[in-house]
């Protein structure tokens, strides 16, 4: 089809034809949906893609992103051509990532980990030989680094261009310069894009539209973030040593000197900073429409600290000019991450923007979206990439500040639990700066500032920024002492708390939950919503409201919040039913530990004891002199209560059993002792739970009642029989300095077969605990097993119930105790 005609409808239409918006195109084609329509305003890749400096690299921590890349570099090193006929100009140089000191070192340590789980060509070289390979960079200072032989540089618009070549193949419209010009929802629920050739309805519209896509999200009420930040890279004049060489250099990565990369263009050299300070924005408001391979002018002496560091480790590069000078824009999002997968609130609108490493992540992560959209189920986790994750909070100043601090953080050693701090706090609950006065340390869930831990005088958050063992070991074995043997009170503000109520409420919930709902007043049930694939959409507990009022109370992770809201309106199918979102309105503490009873007790006159509070139910009662919803159940796995009220009145009911626990040794707690608590008691959290796993793979089929009919039935049954993958619950030995991180790679008679997603060290039965997933045959009880830890092999065992209260005895325990002497 020409360019200039324009069909009048389309199942899809995507705005945008840079490497996002044309692979998405071609990933629908391949996943059999080629009534697509792209539209481009000026030429492909005349956005950020075309200045793109097109490295791709295996050293990355992030699972999901790991298997992205690995494809992405399978695509460009041959696939990609032999299938379309069209140039791809892939370079296979491989890379190196650099360390300087130990921080690094155990990063990159991390990082062979994740890639040895992913099966990647990976590993760790002493300087000796980055000099074989490398011989023209300075290393004074380097004590290894990370080698990945299998990675390169690829021409962003050759890759484009093959890409699109792909997908008009299977047949696939793009139409060029045609600039959209509104996106609008008609009454019928199609999509309605008007644009400078016409108008097409469609079914399913997706924005594509780089550093247009903030704008283009407000066409249709959407609030995208994301900021355009701008970044330089250099390109020097033939560089005499290049000449006479034999084989392509490998990229360099230097977070610490250069705060960038280096490598060959041509017989050039190329040098791509990241400043760490004073970062650029532009078009904070508004990318003008007739921006068209655009770029600005450098700006040296924003990067001149970086640039006078690169020729200090490249001196071949010293005495050389400068022959081109890259000063693009590139889109931010807040935490870094694109914004791949449905916009908040809306159905059919889906997000392939937000990208800033276009090339590096592109093709995979489109890859995962058209999956997404097609079959209803991405395959690698989209929680990190979810644009839901997201709420109303993230206005465009915080957008701003966000994309700094991220832009700033793109080459700095990426610790474990590192706290983003800028532009917070901005949702904090009623009791944030009680709690801040005591010490707490917060992180940012959702918009919600939860607790993470609370610091002894004189400790600091930055204290605990490495990867082996620090002083918050210290930190939390307290803590979880405290809740174990006498009783913690925890901030649980953070919660997606839904009430669903109406006359169709009940039969409405029934068909989109895998558990029973609970039948008596009062009574509580955990169950996990699904999609047709049978693949998990997120996992909350319901409450059916009793003492006089009606429907039910959903709780569930604060991440859950847009997403849960979406999948009842999804499927709502007629249903007569309200659906009120309280999570910003309403407060709750967790009270845990066997004590928790005789504090609870005093500042209520309700009988709390089990022939009148049943463990699993739920009773609205007076607490400090307010009406709050009691629900006897604990994530600790201890006896306990969540308490839930509207936020006024959290601050009297906190302090009330803050002074009712002293005499029993009450202490605030934050998640890190929870997730610690939950480990040892065998609770699958949101590491395990994820959309590209069944009930039965996560292990909780359990909580399936196949008598009943619910979505995702069929395809959770299905399961069972053919499971690729299965979580299981380890042990393994503790070495006192490491304690693993997540993503590490699982060994079964030397080979792989599997990796962890959830891992701790579990302070009450001194083992390191761990949530892995891995092939069926290597996760039956009793398997021994090892798992690599900071580069060690540990020895692992498969267990068969939880390591702390394997009968769950004690959540449901009558006992009275005596104040703590």
């Amino acid at each position: 089809m020409a360019d200039s005609q324009l069909p009048s409808t389309a199942r899809v239409v995507i705005v945008g034809g840079g490497v996002m918006g044309v692979g998405l195109a071609y990933h629908l084609a391949h996943e059999g949906w080629t009534d697509v329509i792209l539209l481009e305003k000026a030429e492909l890749t005349s956005g950020s893609t075309w200045h793109a400096a097109g490295q791709i690299t295996h050293s990355t921590s992030s699972f999901g992103l790991g298997k992205c890349v690995d494809y992405n570099i399978g695509l460009y090193s041959g696939g990609l051509e032999r299938e379309t006929g069209q140039p791809v100009t892939w370079h296979g140089c491989g890379s190196f990532r650099l360390a300087y000191d130990q921080d690094e070192m155990d990063w990159l340590k991390h990082t062979l980990s994740v890639g040895t789980a992913l099966g990647f060509n990976i590993e760790l070289v002493t300087p000796d030989r980055i000099a074989d390979l490398h011989p023209f960079y300075n290393l004074d200072g380097v004590i290894g680094a990370l080698h990945t032989p299998d990675d390169g540089h690829v021409d962003p618009t050759n890759v484009t261009m093959a890409m699109a070549a792909g997908a008009r193949q299977l047949g696939v419209k793009i139409v060029r310069r045609c600039r959209a010009t509104n996106i609008t929802q008609a009454s019928t629920g199609e999509w309605i894009v008007e644009s400078e050739k016409g108008t097409i309805r469609c079914e399913h519209v997706v924005n594509a539209g780089g550093t247009y896509a903030r704008q283009m999200g407000e066409w249709s009420g959407l609030q995208l973030p994301m900021t355009s930040m701008t970044h330089h890279y250099f390109v020097t004049e033939n560089v005499p040593e290049f000449e006479t060489l034999d084989t392509e250099l490998p990229v360099i990565r230097d977070d610490k000197k250069v705060s960038g990369y280096i490598r060959m263009e041509q017989k050039r050299g190329l040098i791509g900073i990241y400043e760490k300070a004073n970062p650029n924005t532009v078009w904070e408001d508004h990318c003008p429409w007739e921006a068209e391979n655009e770029l600005f002018d450098p700006d040296y002496d924003r990067v001149m600290p970086w640039l006078e560091e690169s020729l200090n480790r490249m001196p071949i590069f010293a005495e050389l000019g400068i022959t081109r000078e890259v000063h693009g824009a590139i889109s931010h999002p807040p935490d870094g991450n694109p914004l791949i997968g449905p916009a908040p609130g809306v159905r059919n609108y889906w997000c392939c923007c937000g990208t800033q490493i276009g090339i590096g992540w592109g093709p995979g992560l489109t890859r995962e979206l058209a999956r997404w959209m097609v079959h209803g189920a991405a395959d690698i986790s989209m929680r990190e990439f979810d644009p839901r994750r997201f709420g109303d909070y993230a206005t465009k100043d915080w957008q701003v500040i966000k994309a700094k601090e991220d832009y700033c953080l793109r080459h700095e050693i990426p610790f474990p639990h590192f706290n983003r701090l800028a532009g917070r706090p901005i949702k904090p609950s009623p009791v944030y700066e009680t709690l801040k006065a005591k010490g707490a340390v917060f992180e940012e869930v959702y918009g919600h500032e939860r607790p993470r831990w609370f610091a002894p005088e004189g400790m600091e958050a930055k204290d605990i920024y490495r990867f082996g063992r620090t002083a918050l070991h210290d930190v939390i074995a307290a803590e979880c002492k405290a809740v174990r043997e006498r009783v913690g009170l925890m901030d649980v503000t953070a919660f997606t708390k839904v009430l669903v109520s109406g006359p169709d409420a009940e039969p409405f919930l029934d068909r989109l939950v895998a558990n029973r709902l609970p039948q008596k007043p009062g009574g509580i049930a955990l169950t996990h919503m699904l999609n047709t694939r049978g693949r998990i959409e997120l996992e909350t507990t319901v409450v059916r409201m009793a003492d006089g009022e009606e429907g039910f109370y959903l709780v569930c992770a604060a991440f859950f919040e847009q997403r849960l809201l979406d999948h009842l309106a999804a499927h709502r199918d007629g249903a007569d039913v309200d659906v009120t979102n309280l999570s910003s309105n309403w407060a709750a503490l967790s009270l845990n530990g066997p004590r928790s009873r005789d504090v609870l007790s005093q500042t209520t006159d309700a009988p709390l004891n089990n022939a009148h509070f049943k463990w699993l139910t739920a009773q609205k009662i007076t607490v400090a002199g307010h009406k709050v919803w009691a629900f006897r159940m604990s994530y600790a796995g201890e006896l306990g209560w969540e308490l839930h009220m509207p936020n006024a009145a959290c601050m009297d009911i906190y302090d009330a059993l803050m002074a009712a626990g002293q005499a029993h040794g009450i202490a605030d707690y934050g998640s890190f002792t929870m997730n610690v608590l939950r480990m040892e008691k065998g609770f699958k959290g949101a590491g395990e739970l994820t959309n590209e796993v069944t009930l039965p793979e996560a292990d909780v089929i359990r909580f399936v009642k196949r008598d009943k009919a619910f979505l995702g039935r069929d395809a959770t049954l299905a399961n069972e029989d053919d499971m690729l993958w299965v979580c299981a619950y380890l042990e393994v030995e503790p070495n006192g300095t490491e304690d693993g991180n997540g993503g590490e790679a699982v060994l079964w008679n030397g080979a792989v077969v599997g990796s962890t997603a959830s891992i701790v060290y579990g302070h009450t039965v001194g083992k390191i605990l761990v949530f892995a997933y891995l092939q069926p045959a290597a996760a039956k009880p009793e398997t021994e097993l090892e798992v690599v830890i900071a580069g060690q092999k540990r020895r692992a065992r498969v267990l068969s119930e939880p390591a702390y209260d394997p009968q769950s005895l004690l959540p449901r325990t009558d006992e009275v105790m005596e104040p703590a002497q």
